[in-house]
């Protein structure tokens, strides 16, 4: 079977054409007008943040210059001699990033518990009423909307140096950011299961356990690997300000200028959160298919 495609008249062709053009041309003008706003805002922006780019071109050398200075002299004849000088305290650091992956631990693990039950008072389909919502999601917002490494600083204030005040402010912005999450995946769930519940007597505690909860496990387990990973590496940050963990140590090294000591400290943490980042990724997609399994 052929099919014989038959030619637009020209008057027709040529209309169809210049209208082509036409939107080709419109759509040329929107993106370079675009492109011409972003540069105002981005130079706006600079001149409002007073950036230098004189400063910026005759000091950038530093920049690769620190890289330059942590590197350890390593010659190929001694090459483990000097690979264990430049990791003279390597089991003194293996210990505090241990001390780091426990303040991560312990402030995801209470952050997401906090985040778990305000999650349900914070949602549109199973809040306990309006009041509630609104203080549940009010308190959520002050969580995360103040920085953790504010909280820090706040808690060695009150409680001093040590990785108590990183739990804490780790655990209280946790449970901010999570409880968005949480709250939003509860919104999504099948309601069906919750009226049906409701309609049979059963209290509000009762509805959330066996209608809302089997629905959300999978990803509020996934969401809280996900910001376990991001807490690892607050948690190393939280030690600039005091608040335990091998971040301590690296702004110790920092002020003192003990660059090679900060490469051996820095490689330690690189290392340490891609192995947590690979490892929760493959947890966080098994969960994925099994719930698209399911």
């Amino acid at each position: 079977m052929t099919t014989t495609i038959h030619p637009l008249p020209d008057e027709q062709n040529s209309r169809l054409q210049a209208e082509y053009a036409a939107t080709v041309a419109q759509k040329r003008r929107q993106f370079f007008l675009g492109m011409i706003i972003v540069a105002l805002l981005v130079v706006l922006a600079a001149m409002g943040a007073e950036v230098d780019p004189h400063k910026f071109a005759s000091n950038f050398w530093k920049f690769p210059r620190y890289f330059y200075d942590m590197t350890p002299k390593i010659g190929v004849a001694t090459f483990f001699d000097d690979v264990a000088e430049w990791y003279w305290g390597l089991g003194k650091w293996l210990k505090l990033m241990a001390e780091t992956l426990l303040i991560a631990y312990i402030g995801t693990i209470t952050g997401a518990i906090a985040a778990f039950v305000l999650s349900f008072f914070a949602s549109n389909s199973l809040s306990v009423n309006s009041w509630s919502k609104f203080a549940a999601r009010r308190l959520l917002e002050f969580c995360r909307t103040v920085p953790d490494i504010v909280f820090a600083l706040m808690f060695v204030v009150s409680f001093g140096l040590g990785p108590f005040p990183g739990v804490l402010a780790l655990a209280i912005h946790t449970a901010g950011a999570l409880g968005k999450l949480f709250s939003e995946v509860v919104d999504n769930i099948d309601i069906k299961p919750v009226e049906g519940l409701r309609a049979s007597g059963a209290s509000w505690t009762q509805q959330v356990r066996f209608a809302a909860v089997p629905q959300v496990l999978s990803n509020f387990t996934s969401y809280a690997l996900l910001r376990f990973e991001i807490n690892v590496r607050g948690a190393a940050v939280m030690g600039f300000v005091g608040a335990g963990g091998i971040g301590q140590l690296l702004i110790e090294y920092v002020r003192k200028f003990y660059y090679v000591d900060v490469g051996a400290v820095l490689i330690i943490i690189i290392l340490t959160v891609m192995l947590i980042d690979y490892g929760t990724e493959k947890i966080r997609h098994r969960l994925i298919a099994m719930e698209g399994v399911s």
